[in-house]
């Protein structure tokens, strides 16, 4: 009797990798040559150490550790540029549509962060927006758009968080069309840059203070959907 294959059930491991590499590869022309060199180097490697140290008699099993150890390397490589190049390709899809930093926010923040995929501030007319994120450089105010129409609303946005918390750092990101601009996937990276001045126990208390007193954030402006715009990478 045939098995009927369920719609609902989840490919594969194998399948899921093969997917998002079909996905990375259509907007990423150079992820062969980065996966191949990810593959081939630790193996390369490998071999290399294994002829030096452990090409005499008696050191076959030493031989085969460092073969494996290198295989082993090379998977884990693999996996590693497969998800930052497919996490690269999946952003420049979205990159310059309303609520594109918001979705980065909420996929790819990293630890010591707090922020939300909402904006504090939207241009009504231009859907121009900031989004606020809080972590050991202090309080980072992030503009989507181009920076000519944004620079305003950061300087109205901390010159009211001024008056709430006057001794955070408070420091600019601007992600837009501008040659200066932090493209979408390098926002993580570019927040851990600041300089650290808040602990982990004033993150919580500054965040706390403008929750708390009404500084919350405002509806995603219309554009893609943050909660359906994921990072596609291997599981």
């Amino acid at each position: 009797m045939a098995r009927i294959k369920d719609p609902n059930k989840e490919p594969g491991r194998i399948k899921q990798m093969w997917q998002v590499f079909q996905m990375t590869r259509r907007y990423d022309s150079l992820v062969v040559w980065y996966l191949a060199l990810a593959v081939l180097a630790p193996i390369g490697l490998s071999i290399v150490l294994a002829l030096l140290f452990a090409s005499g008699e008696g050191q076959i099993v030493a031989f085969v550790i460092y073969i494996i150890a290198g295989v082993l390397g090379a998977i884990l490589l693999f996996l590693i540029v497969l998800g930052r190049r497919a996490e690269k390709a999946a952003y420049s899809q979205i990159a310059g549509q309303p609520g594109a930093v918001g979705a980065v926010l909420k996929s790819s923040l990293r630890r010591g962060w707090i922020a939300s995929e909402m904006p504090v501030a939207v241009s009504p007319k231009s859907q121009d927006a900031v989004y606020r994120a809080i972590g050991r450089g202090g309080v980072v105010l992030i503009a989507e758009g181009p920076r000519s129409r944004t620079q305003r609303m950061l300087d109205d946005e901390k010159k009211s968080l001024g008056r709430i918390i006057p001794n955070v750092p408070i420091n600019y990101l601007y992600v837009g069309p501008d040659a200066e601009s932090t493209p979408l996937h390098k926002i993580p990276g570019a927040l851990g840059k600041f300089k650290t001045s808040l602990r982990k126990a004033e993150i919580h208390a500054v965040n706390n203070r403008l929750s708390s007193l009404g500084k919350n954030a405002l509806p995603i402006p219309k554009g893609i959907d943050p909660y359906k715009v994921r990072s596609a990478r291997p599981r």
